[in-house]
């Protein structure tokens, strides 16, 4: 099964070679947030996308749009184009749609509960519901493409787009489905989602000195994690679908892995994450030493960073030494249902263009997270295969590999 088209919106770029070029040169997406949003006693970072709507849509069609439907269009209509993926009537009835979300329309649903309680009026916009529902994006890219096969919405916390991922890729193999667009979008920066979040005390505080380096992955001076908002969309076909219209391919989907942690809601547990590394590896049909890059969920919490190094270290053995590892939230921010989608797009370019990104802001390093995460500056080296890890809360672990095709 391949990977045919790429499409992204992302705090760092809203290209796919955008993105790319920005993780590699480590330029960061992350800044204050802006007052209107939120105003808070706290002074909170997040990956704010600078996006032009009105670009994309007219006016009378924005209303009926959510945030993170906006992004999930934008980045699908990318893959797609970049695909030059035509179906005719017959062919659509084997195209699906695999999206991951973690919440959905939330900024629809958070202007809705302030239009009923901060008013008098006690009246929400009649489309509430469709703007706010978690499947209000894969439905949108599946009319707006008339993509008439399978439609499921995944919604797994931070590793939904990696879900959604590893699910078409299964469905394809099967032979239940042709083409597929896989990924995900979310939008949280909001007033609410950060007060909630910050009350888990789960956000890096800001960089006194430079907000834009307020994420650092395994870094010992670490404080949190730091919201993002995007989309990313990938189109996966059959490899005799893809070489009989002669697309061109970015690389094979070998592997996939989930597996969960059963063990709290919000604790990562290394035994979790280190199964579902071991399935995708086994699916891959992939000993532990042709993984040369590992894009680390890496969220920059002081828990799930040391969790997540002894999870990698326990699946590679010896190799793990050998590995390069990174993180790319330190410059886009964990786009929770999104992250998985665009950091398996970041892979992928890794692979084709034999460039690890870097982990940025990585300048104290801690002594608990001891594998080579590729401090600061990017390394060419020559990739035979990646893996990419997304974690969520409720211990749902997904994993990917991908491979050059027809290795």
């Amino acid at each position: 099964m391949v990977v045919t088209g790429l499409g992204v919106v992302t705090p760092v770029g809203q290209t796919p070679t955008e993105l790319f070029d920005g993780v590699v040169s480590a330029r960061s997406g992350i800044g204050p947030v802006r007052p209107e949003i939120y105003n808070g006693p706290q002074r909170l970072v997040a990956g704010q996308i600078s996006f032009d709507a009105s670009a994309h849509w007219a006016p009378h069609r924005l209303p009926q749009l959510d945030r993170a439907t906006q992004f999930a269009l934008v980045a699908a209509g990318q893959a797609i184009s970049d695909a030059s993926l035509e179906l005719d009537d017959e062919e659509s009835l084997r195209a699906g749609v695999y999206w991951g979300t973690g919440l959905g329309g939330a900024t629809s649903i958070e202007e809705s509960y302030r239009r009923l309680f901060a008013t008098e009026a006690r009246r929400v916009r009649p489309t509430s519901v469709v703007l706010g529902m978690s499947n209000a994006a894969a439905a949108h890219i599946s009319i707006t493409h008339h993509l008439r096969g399978p439609l499921l919405n995944i919604s797994t916390a931070c590793s939904s787009s990696a879900a959604s991922i590893g699910e078409a890729y299964r469905a394809i193999q099967a032979g239940h489905v042709d083409v597929v667009v896989a990924g995900g979008s979310e939008a949280l920066i909001t007033d609410g989602n950060l007060c909630a979040w910050d009350a888990m005390q789960a956000l890096a505080h800001a960089d006194p000195a430079d907000p834009s380096r307020s994420c650092k992955p395994f870094d010992a001076d670490r404080s949190g994690l730091v919201l993002g908002e995007g989309a990313a969309a990938l189109i996966l076909e059959s490899s005799q679908k893809a070489e009989r219209r002669g697309a061109h391919i970015y690389a094979e989907i070998a592997g996939y892995g989930n597996a969960s942690d059963a063990h709290g809601m919000s604790t990562p547990n290394a035994d979790g994450q280190e199964r579902a590394m071991r399935l995708a590896l086994a699916d891959a049909r992939l000993p532990a030493d042709a993984i040369g890059y590992v894009n680390a969920h890496g969220t920059a919490t002081l828990v799930g960073d040391v969790v997540e190094t002894n999870a990698i270290k326990r699946t590679f053995g010896n190799d793990a030494r050998n590995l390069c590892v990174s993180s790319t939230k330190a410059l886009h921010g964990h786009l929770m249902g999104a992250a998985g989608a665009v950091e398996m797009l970041v892979s992928l370019m890794a692979l084709q263009r034999g460039i690890v990104p870097p982990t940025a802001h990585l300048e104290h390093p801690d002594p608990l997270c001891d594998l080579d995460y590729v401090p600061n500056v990017a390394r060419t080296i020559d990739l035979r295969a990646v893996m990419s890890n997304s974690f969520g809360f409720g211990g749902m672990n997904a994993v990917l590999v991908a491979r050059h095709y027809r290795e």
